[in-house]
């Protein structure tokens, strides 16, 4: 192309994006339109997105328009997450690096930096995202903490309370030294530690006789209230009523007998350290033992534990084995690889700890889950979600209680020290206070309201609902129209904590599931096959890639690395190659743009066929990528419309409608115009601001829709012998180049049929001068095919492949020969190794092998 042109993504994205808001095509209001509606998964304001992020809401855009553009009234609801632990984790160093910390401020001060770090970074989060070309609603933006949700969360807790859903107890809970907070299960990373077992000798009371006891933790060891071991153990019979001395003070336990204890390891005796230890706490239940905690919040040691106490834990445990060691109570010590939980959030061990905590009673929400997916009412993609039911089957109740300033704080009201009520407000809180307490003049000043906030996934598991705000409101328009959603497109690692967590309250409040289908993306990775992440510092900055290489190009990048539900190894390079798509597609509408029409030219036939052929085959690919979409194959849709494009299209259809003039019949132009803007419907959903500019530059009509809401054909017609008759005239073309290349070879074979060909494309595209089927029969039929004054005889397809397997037959049966030759000689036998002889042997027979199965092939011709 003489007028060839790189494509400025530059001077295109911000100005189409910017008219898609001022024109308020993203925006959706409840109509007699059928809604498709997506929620975005929340990220969290813990600063910039990641690529994992990118392929997320690629995804999610591509679904929203193509609907859009089905005559959908598409709704896609943008939010960001407060994420509890996340953000505080990051304030706090921000704060410790200044010298202080949320303490030192105060809990208001804190709470006002907090939010202008949502500000800022969810306004860059928000930047980012549109950036990418998400046509979200942005009227309808969602923040988790928001009034409207805050108090929506409220509402549901109280709910919960009232119905006895929601209670406090005493328990073993995951904490984080690090954010000085409780975490659930799922925010637990186990991973292998190379550890140590230590033996540790305890004096048995009264005796000279000692009892050895294994432990990973002899940080704890004051913490012990007795030793157990198994009822069944014949080593400890004898122990019975007896007690033995902690080993670092004067301190007496009882040794107890439980069927938990495992003969088989350590020594089969197991400390018993309750406050610590959620199966020992357990134990400590049915036997009415004490409960002694060794730790502060931080994980130190506190004054329980006599001269180690302020020591950090792992100090600690340093200085214990010392003293063992001084006292000679330490039997041996071996390595031992065992799991220890890692802070999803923060990279701190997880310390096992007894407090009081808030929580979820799970059972009612079991079976309904379960049911629901059972029973198809929520179709998964990719199929293969292992352990969902075992999950659920074994879950435990979810402790929603976070010991952290930033978040939902809980509506528990404390009088009378530890009395509470839970209420709405804190005027409902009063009243309920005055009448439990009888005390008529009890002030507001009287109340403590509960310093703990909810768990970031209690907000998160109403998301499909208070979006729409039918927790407030319960049945109003909004909810009733959009409710439940079509597809959640979310990552599978939170599957269990929050996926899970919104079917539950789909059920609970609504007696729905909140979402149709649930498309679980793949990991993102990088070429280390690890995780991309922002902490790891191995995820590029989107913005940066799309500054180089242009948004549509980063989303094509991302396309073709994904495939359904598979983890997916991003690299820079898969950019670039989008940005080469997106040069080809602006290159091909400047040449369509520069035609020139003459009204006296005559339509060639070729010209007539390419635009048939081509109007069938894209009729036939709106059917198939509808198909692919509605399986969320988006890699196999995008390559269908990438390959329609540019092999057929530009490769092809272009080659044949070219004309020796530069003037073409203006039917043809218009044609062409016609089946290329059939093609930038099908590229918009996945890029969206090219394929959006090229539509404005062609559109013919001052009332013509723009591309983003111009209806995508319902119905596809298409004929396909049609398009089968045109492909196999394009093979049989590429023999007759490939002749054209290997100059001088007579090949005689059966003729074709006339009607299974495109003889005018077989001309064109051939550069034959007369094409002849010869009528009277020689000794074999044959096409004679006049090029550059000399005469070819071409195969047919089939045969010519019949050709090629006698040729590959003749060659096996030259190489047999010389094996034979080889391992029927009397002196090969006579000296060569047994080894070499069983070789050729097996060569021969391999050779045969071949020889037979290119005759069966022939054969099948």
């Amino acid at each position: 192309m003489n007028n060839r042109k790189l494509y400025d993504h530059k001077n295109v994205e911000n100005q189409i994006y910017q008219y898609w808001i001022d024109k308020n095509y993203f925006s959706s209001y409840p109509d007699k339109r059928k809604p498709y509606t997506v929620i975005m998964p929340p990220p969290n304001i813990t600063g910039i997105l990641h690529m994992g992020h990118i392929l997320n809401n690629t995804i999610q855009d591509i679904l929203i328009r193509y609907a859009r553009m089905k005559g959908y009234n598409a709704c896609w609801i943008p939010g960001t997450d407060h994420a509890s632990i996340a953000t505080e984790a990051k304030i706090a160093s921000y704060l410790k690096k200044k010298g202080l910390s949320k303490e030192k401020i105060g809990r208001q001060e804190f709470l006002k930096l907090a939010r202008q770090w949502k500000n800022k970074y969810e306004q860059i989060i928000i930047n980012q995202i549109k950036k990418i070309g998400c046509s979200c609603d942005w009227n309808r933006k969602k923040f988790t903490m928001d009034s409207i949700m805050n108090e929506s969360v409220t509402k549901i807790f109280v709910k919960l309370y009232k119905e006895g859903k929601i209670y406090r107890d005493y328990s073993i809970v995951n904490w984080d030294p690090y954010a000085k907070t409780t975490v659930s299960n799922e925010e637990i990373i186990y991973k292998k530690y190379n550890g140590k077992l230590f033996y540790i000798q305890y004096k048995i009371e009264g005796e000279n006789n000692f009892l050895t006891v294994a432990t990973t933790r002899p940080e704890t060891i004051l913490a012990d209230t007795a030793i157990c071991v198994n009822p069944k153990d014949k080593r400890y019979l004898n122990l019975k009523n007896k007690r033995v001395i902690i080993p670092l003070c004067s301190r007496s336990i009882p040794i107890i007998e439980d069927d938990y204890v495992d003969m088989n390891f350590g020594t089969g005796c197991l400390k018993i350290t309750p406050a610590h230890e959620k199966n020992d706490k357990l134990i400590a239940d049915r036997h009415n033992l004490s409960v002694i905690n060794i730790f502060d919040d931080r994980a130190i040691i506190n004054k329980n534990g006599l001269i180690f106490n302020g020591k950090e834990r792992f100090k600690a445990r340093e200085e214990i084995i010392e003293f063992l060691k001084s006292k000679k109570r330490l039997v041996k010590i071996e390595n031992y690889i065992y799991n220890i939980g890692i802070s999803e959030r923060t990279k701190s061990i997880i310390e096992p700890k007894l407090s009081i905590q808030w929580f979820v009673n799970m059972k009612d929400f079991i079976i309904p889950t379960l049911n629901f997916i059972n029973n198809k009412k929520i179709h998964f993609y990719p199929k293969n979600i292992k352990k969902f039911n075992h999950w659920l089957y074994n879950i435990h109740d979810w402790n929603i209680s976070r010991q952290l300033w930033w978040g939902h704080r809980l509506p528990v009201y404390y009088y009378n020290n530890e009395d509470f009520v839970v209420s709405e407000t804190i005027e409902g809180a009063l009243k309920e206070a005055r009448i439990k307490s009888d005390k008529i003049f009890l002030s507001y000043k009287e109340l403590r309201q509960e310093n703990n906030v909810l768990d970031t996934w209690f907000s998160s598991w109403l998301w499909p609902i208070s979006v729409f705000d039918g927790i407030r409101f319960p049945n109003n328009n909004e909810i009733k129209y959009y409710y439940p959603t079509q597809n959640l497109v979310t990552a599978p690692d939170i599957l269990f904590f929050w996926v899970t967590r919104m079917i539950m309250s789909g059920y609970y409040l609504m007696g729905t599931p909140p979402f149709k289908k649930i498309y679980f993306t793949g990991v993102v990775k990088d070429k280390q096959n690890i995780k991309m992440s922002k902490s790891l510092g191995n995820s590029p900055n989107p913005i940066d890639l799309i500054d180089k290489y242009g948004a549509d190009a980063v989303r094509v990048g991302i396309l073709l690395s994904a495939n359904t539900g598979n983890d997916l190894i991003f690299e820079e390079n898969l950019c670039l190659k989008g940005r080469n798509l997106a040069n080809k597609i602006w290159n091909a509408f400047i040449l369509i743009n520069t035609l020139k029409s003459g009204n006296c030219l005559k339509t060639n036939i070729y010209a007539e066929l390419a635009i048939k052929w081509f109007d069938n085959k894209i009729n036939k690919f709106f059917y198939k990528i509808e198909f692919y979409l509605k399986k969320y194959r988006f890699y196999e849709s995008f390559m269908m419309i990438y390959k329609l494009f540019w092999n057929d299209f530009c490769s092809l259809y272009l080659e044949l409608i070219k004309s020796n003039s530069r003037f073409l019949n203006k039917k043809i132009i218009n044609q062409t115009l016609f089946l290329f803007k059939k093609i930038i419907k099908l590229f918009h959903p996945y890029m969206p601001f090219i394929t959006e500019k090229i539509w404005q530059n062609f559109k013919s009509k001052k009332n013509e829709n723009d591309l983003i809401i111009t209806n995508l054909q319902n119905k596809y017609f298409f004929k396909k012998k049609l398009i089968k008759k045109f492909k196999k005239s394009i093979t049989f073309i590429s023999i007759i180049r490939n002749l054209r290349i290997q100059k001088k070879i007579k090949l005689l074979i059966l003729s074709e049929n006339k009607k299974n060909l495109f003889y005018s494309l077989i001309l064109k595209l051939g550069n034959l001068s007369s094409l002849h089927v010869l009528k009277k029969k020689p000794k074999k039929k044959y096409y004679s095919l006049i090029f550059e004054t000399k005469e070819y005889f071409i195969p047919k397809l089939l045969n010519y492949n019949k050709l090629e397997q006698k040729k590959q037959i003749f060659i096996k049966k030259i190489f047999l020969k010389q094996i034979k030759n080889k391992i029927y000689n009397k002196k090969f036998l006579e000296h060569a190794l047994l080894d070499i002889v069983k070789k050729e042997k097996k060569k021969e027979l391999d050779c045969l092998k071949k020889i037979f199965l290119l005759k069966k092939k022939i054969n099948e011709f």
